[in-house]
């Protein structure tokens, strides 16, 4: 697409939102046919307007591989905006993801309200993630309110949804896999075995 079209098509669609609608393209594929749960921020709370919210919203999928797939809507360049045309990377160049073990929609919330931190972090920060790295919590529950030996976080390509380019640039999907105390252990020990651990996640529980 050349700007004068882009520039165009924003003239005479007012909700056009091309970089929501690469992304929604790309989940598509994977989930042929099913309409996600999606749960969007208070317009009143977005940062735009003076709150600390940073994202616009989530869907979470139904995967037939038993989980939820969790997906965020903020990190990139979601509307049309001129001088993101033809970027290298659309705003961050990623949307976060995580797939969970959980029996309905509300079980997912408490994950969006922690990708929800991670954008602000990033927003605020500015500092953004990348495959390979770990967010090592405070050595408790990332659940909040609930026991679980899963303390920290790891960072890798999401294994199923691929990146795609778009009108903004680049965006790819980068998904967050919970991991135990000692598994942080292991890899802030000795960065080269990230790959193995993940091999190793992905044989046992599927990532």
């Amino acid at each position: 697409m050349l700007l004068e079209e882009y520039k165009k098509r924003a003239s005479l669609e007012e909700d056009w939102a091309p970089g929501w609608d690469a992304i929604d393209e790309v989940f598509q594929k994977l989930y042929a046919d099913q309409e996600p749960a999606h749960y969007a921020t208070e317009i009143h709370k977005r940062s735009l307007f003076g709150g600390e919210e940073f994202l616009d919203g989530f869907s979470i999928y139904q995967s037939s591989n038993g989980y939820k797939h969790l997906l965020t809507y903020g990190m990139t360049e979601l509307y049309t905006n001129e001088e993101s045309f033809g970027g290298e990377w659309s705003r961050w160049g990623y949307e976060m993801t995580i797939k969970l073990k959980a029996d309905s929609i509300e079980d997912c919330l408490w994950a969006a309200d922690m990708l929800s931190n991670l954008a602000r972090y990033t927003y605020t920060k500015e500092k953004f993630f990348e495959p390979m790295q770990y967010v090592a919590g405070n050595g408790t529950s990332l659940h909040i309110g609930k026991e679980s030996a899963i303390t920290a976080l790891l960072i890798v390509q999401d294994t199923e949804a691929e990146g795609t380019d778009t009108v903004h640039g680049r965006v790819d999907f980068l998904q967050l896999v919970g991991i135990t105390q000692r598994e942080l252990q292991v890899v802030k020990d000795d960065s080269r075995k990230v790959n193995l651990l993940i091999e190793k996640m992905r044989k046992i529980i599927r990532i």
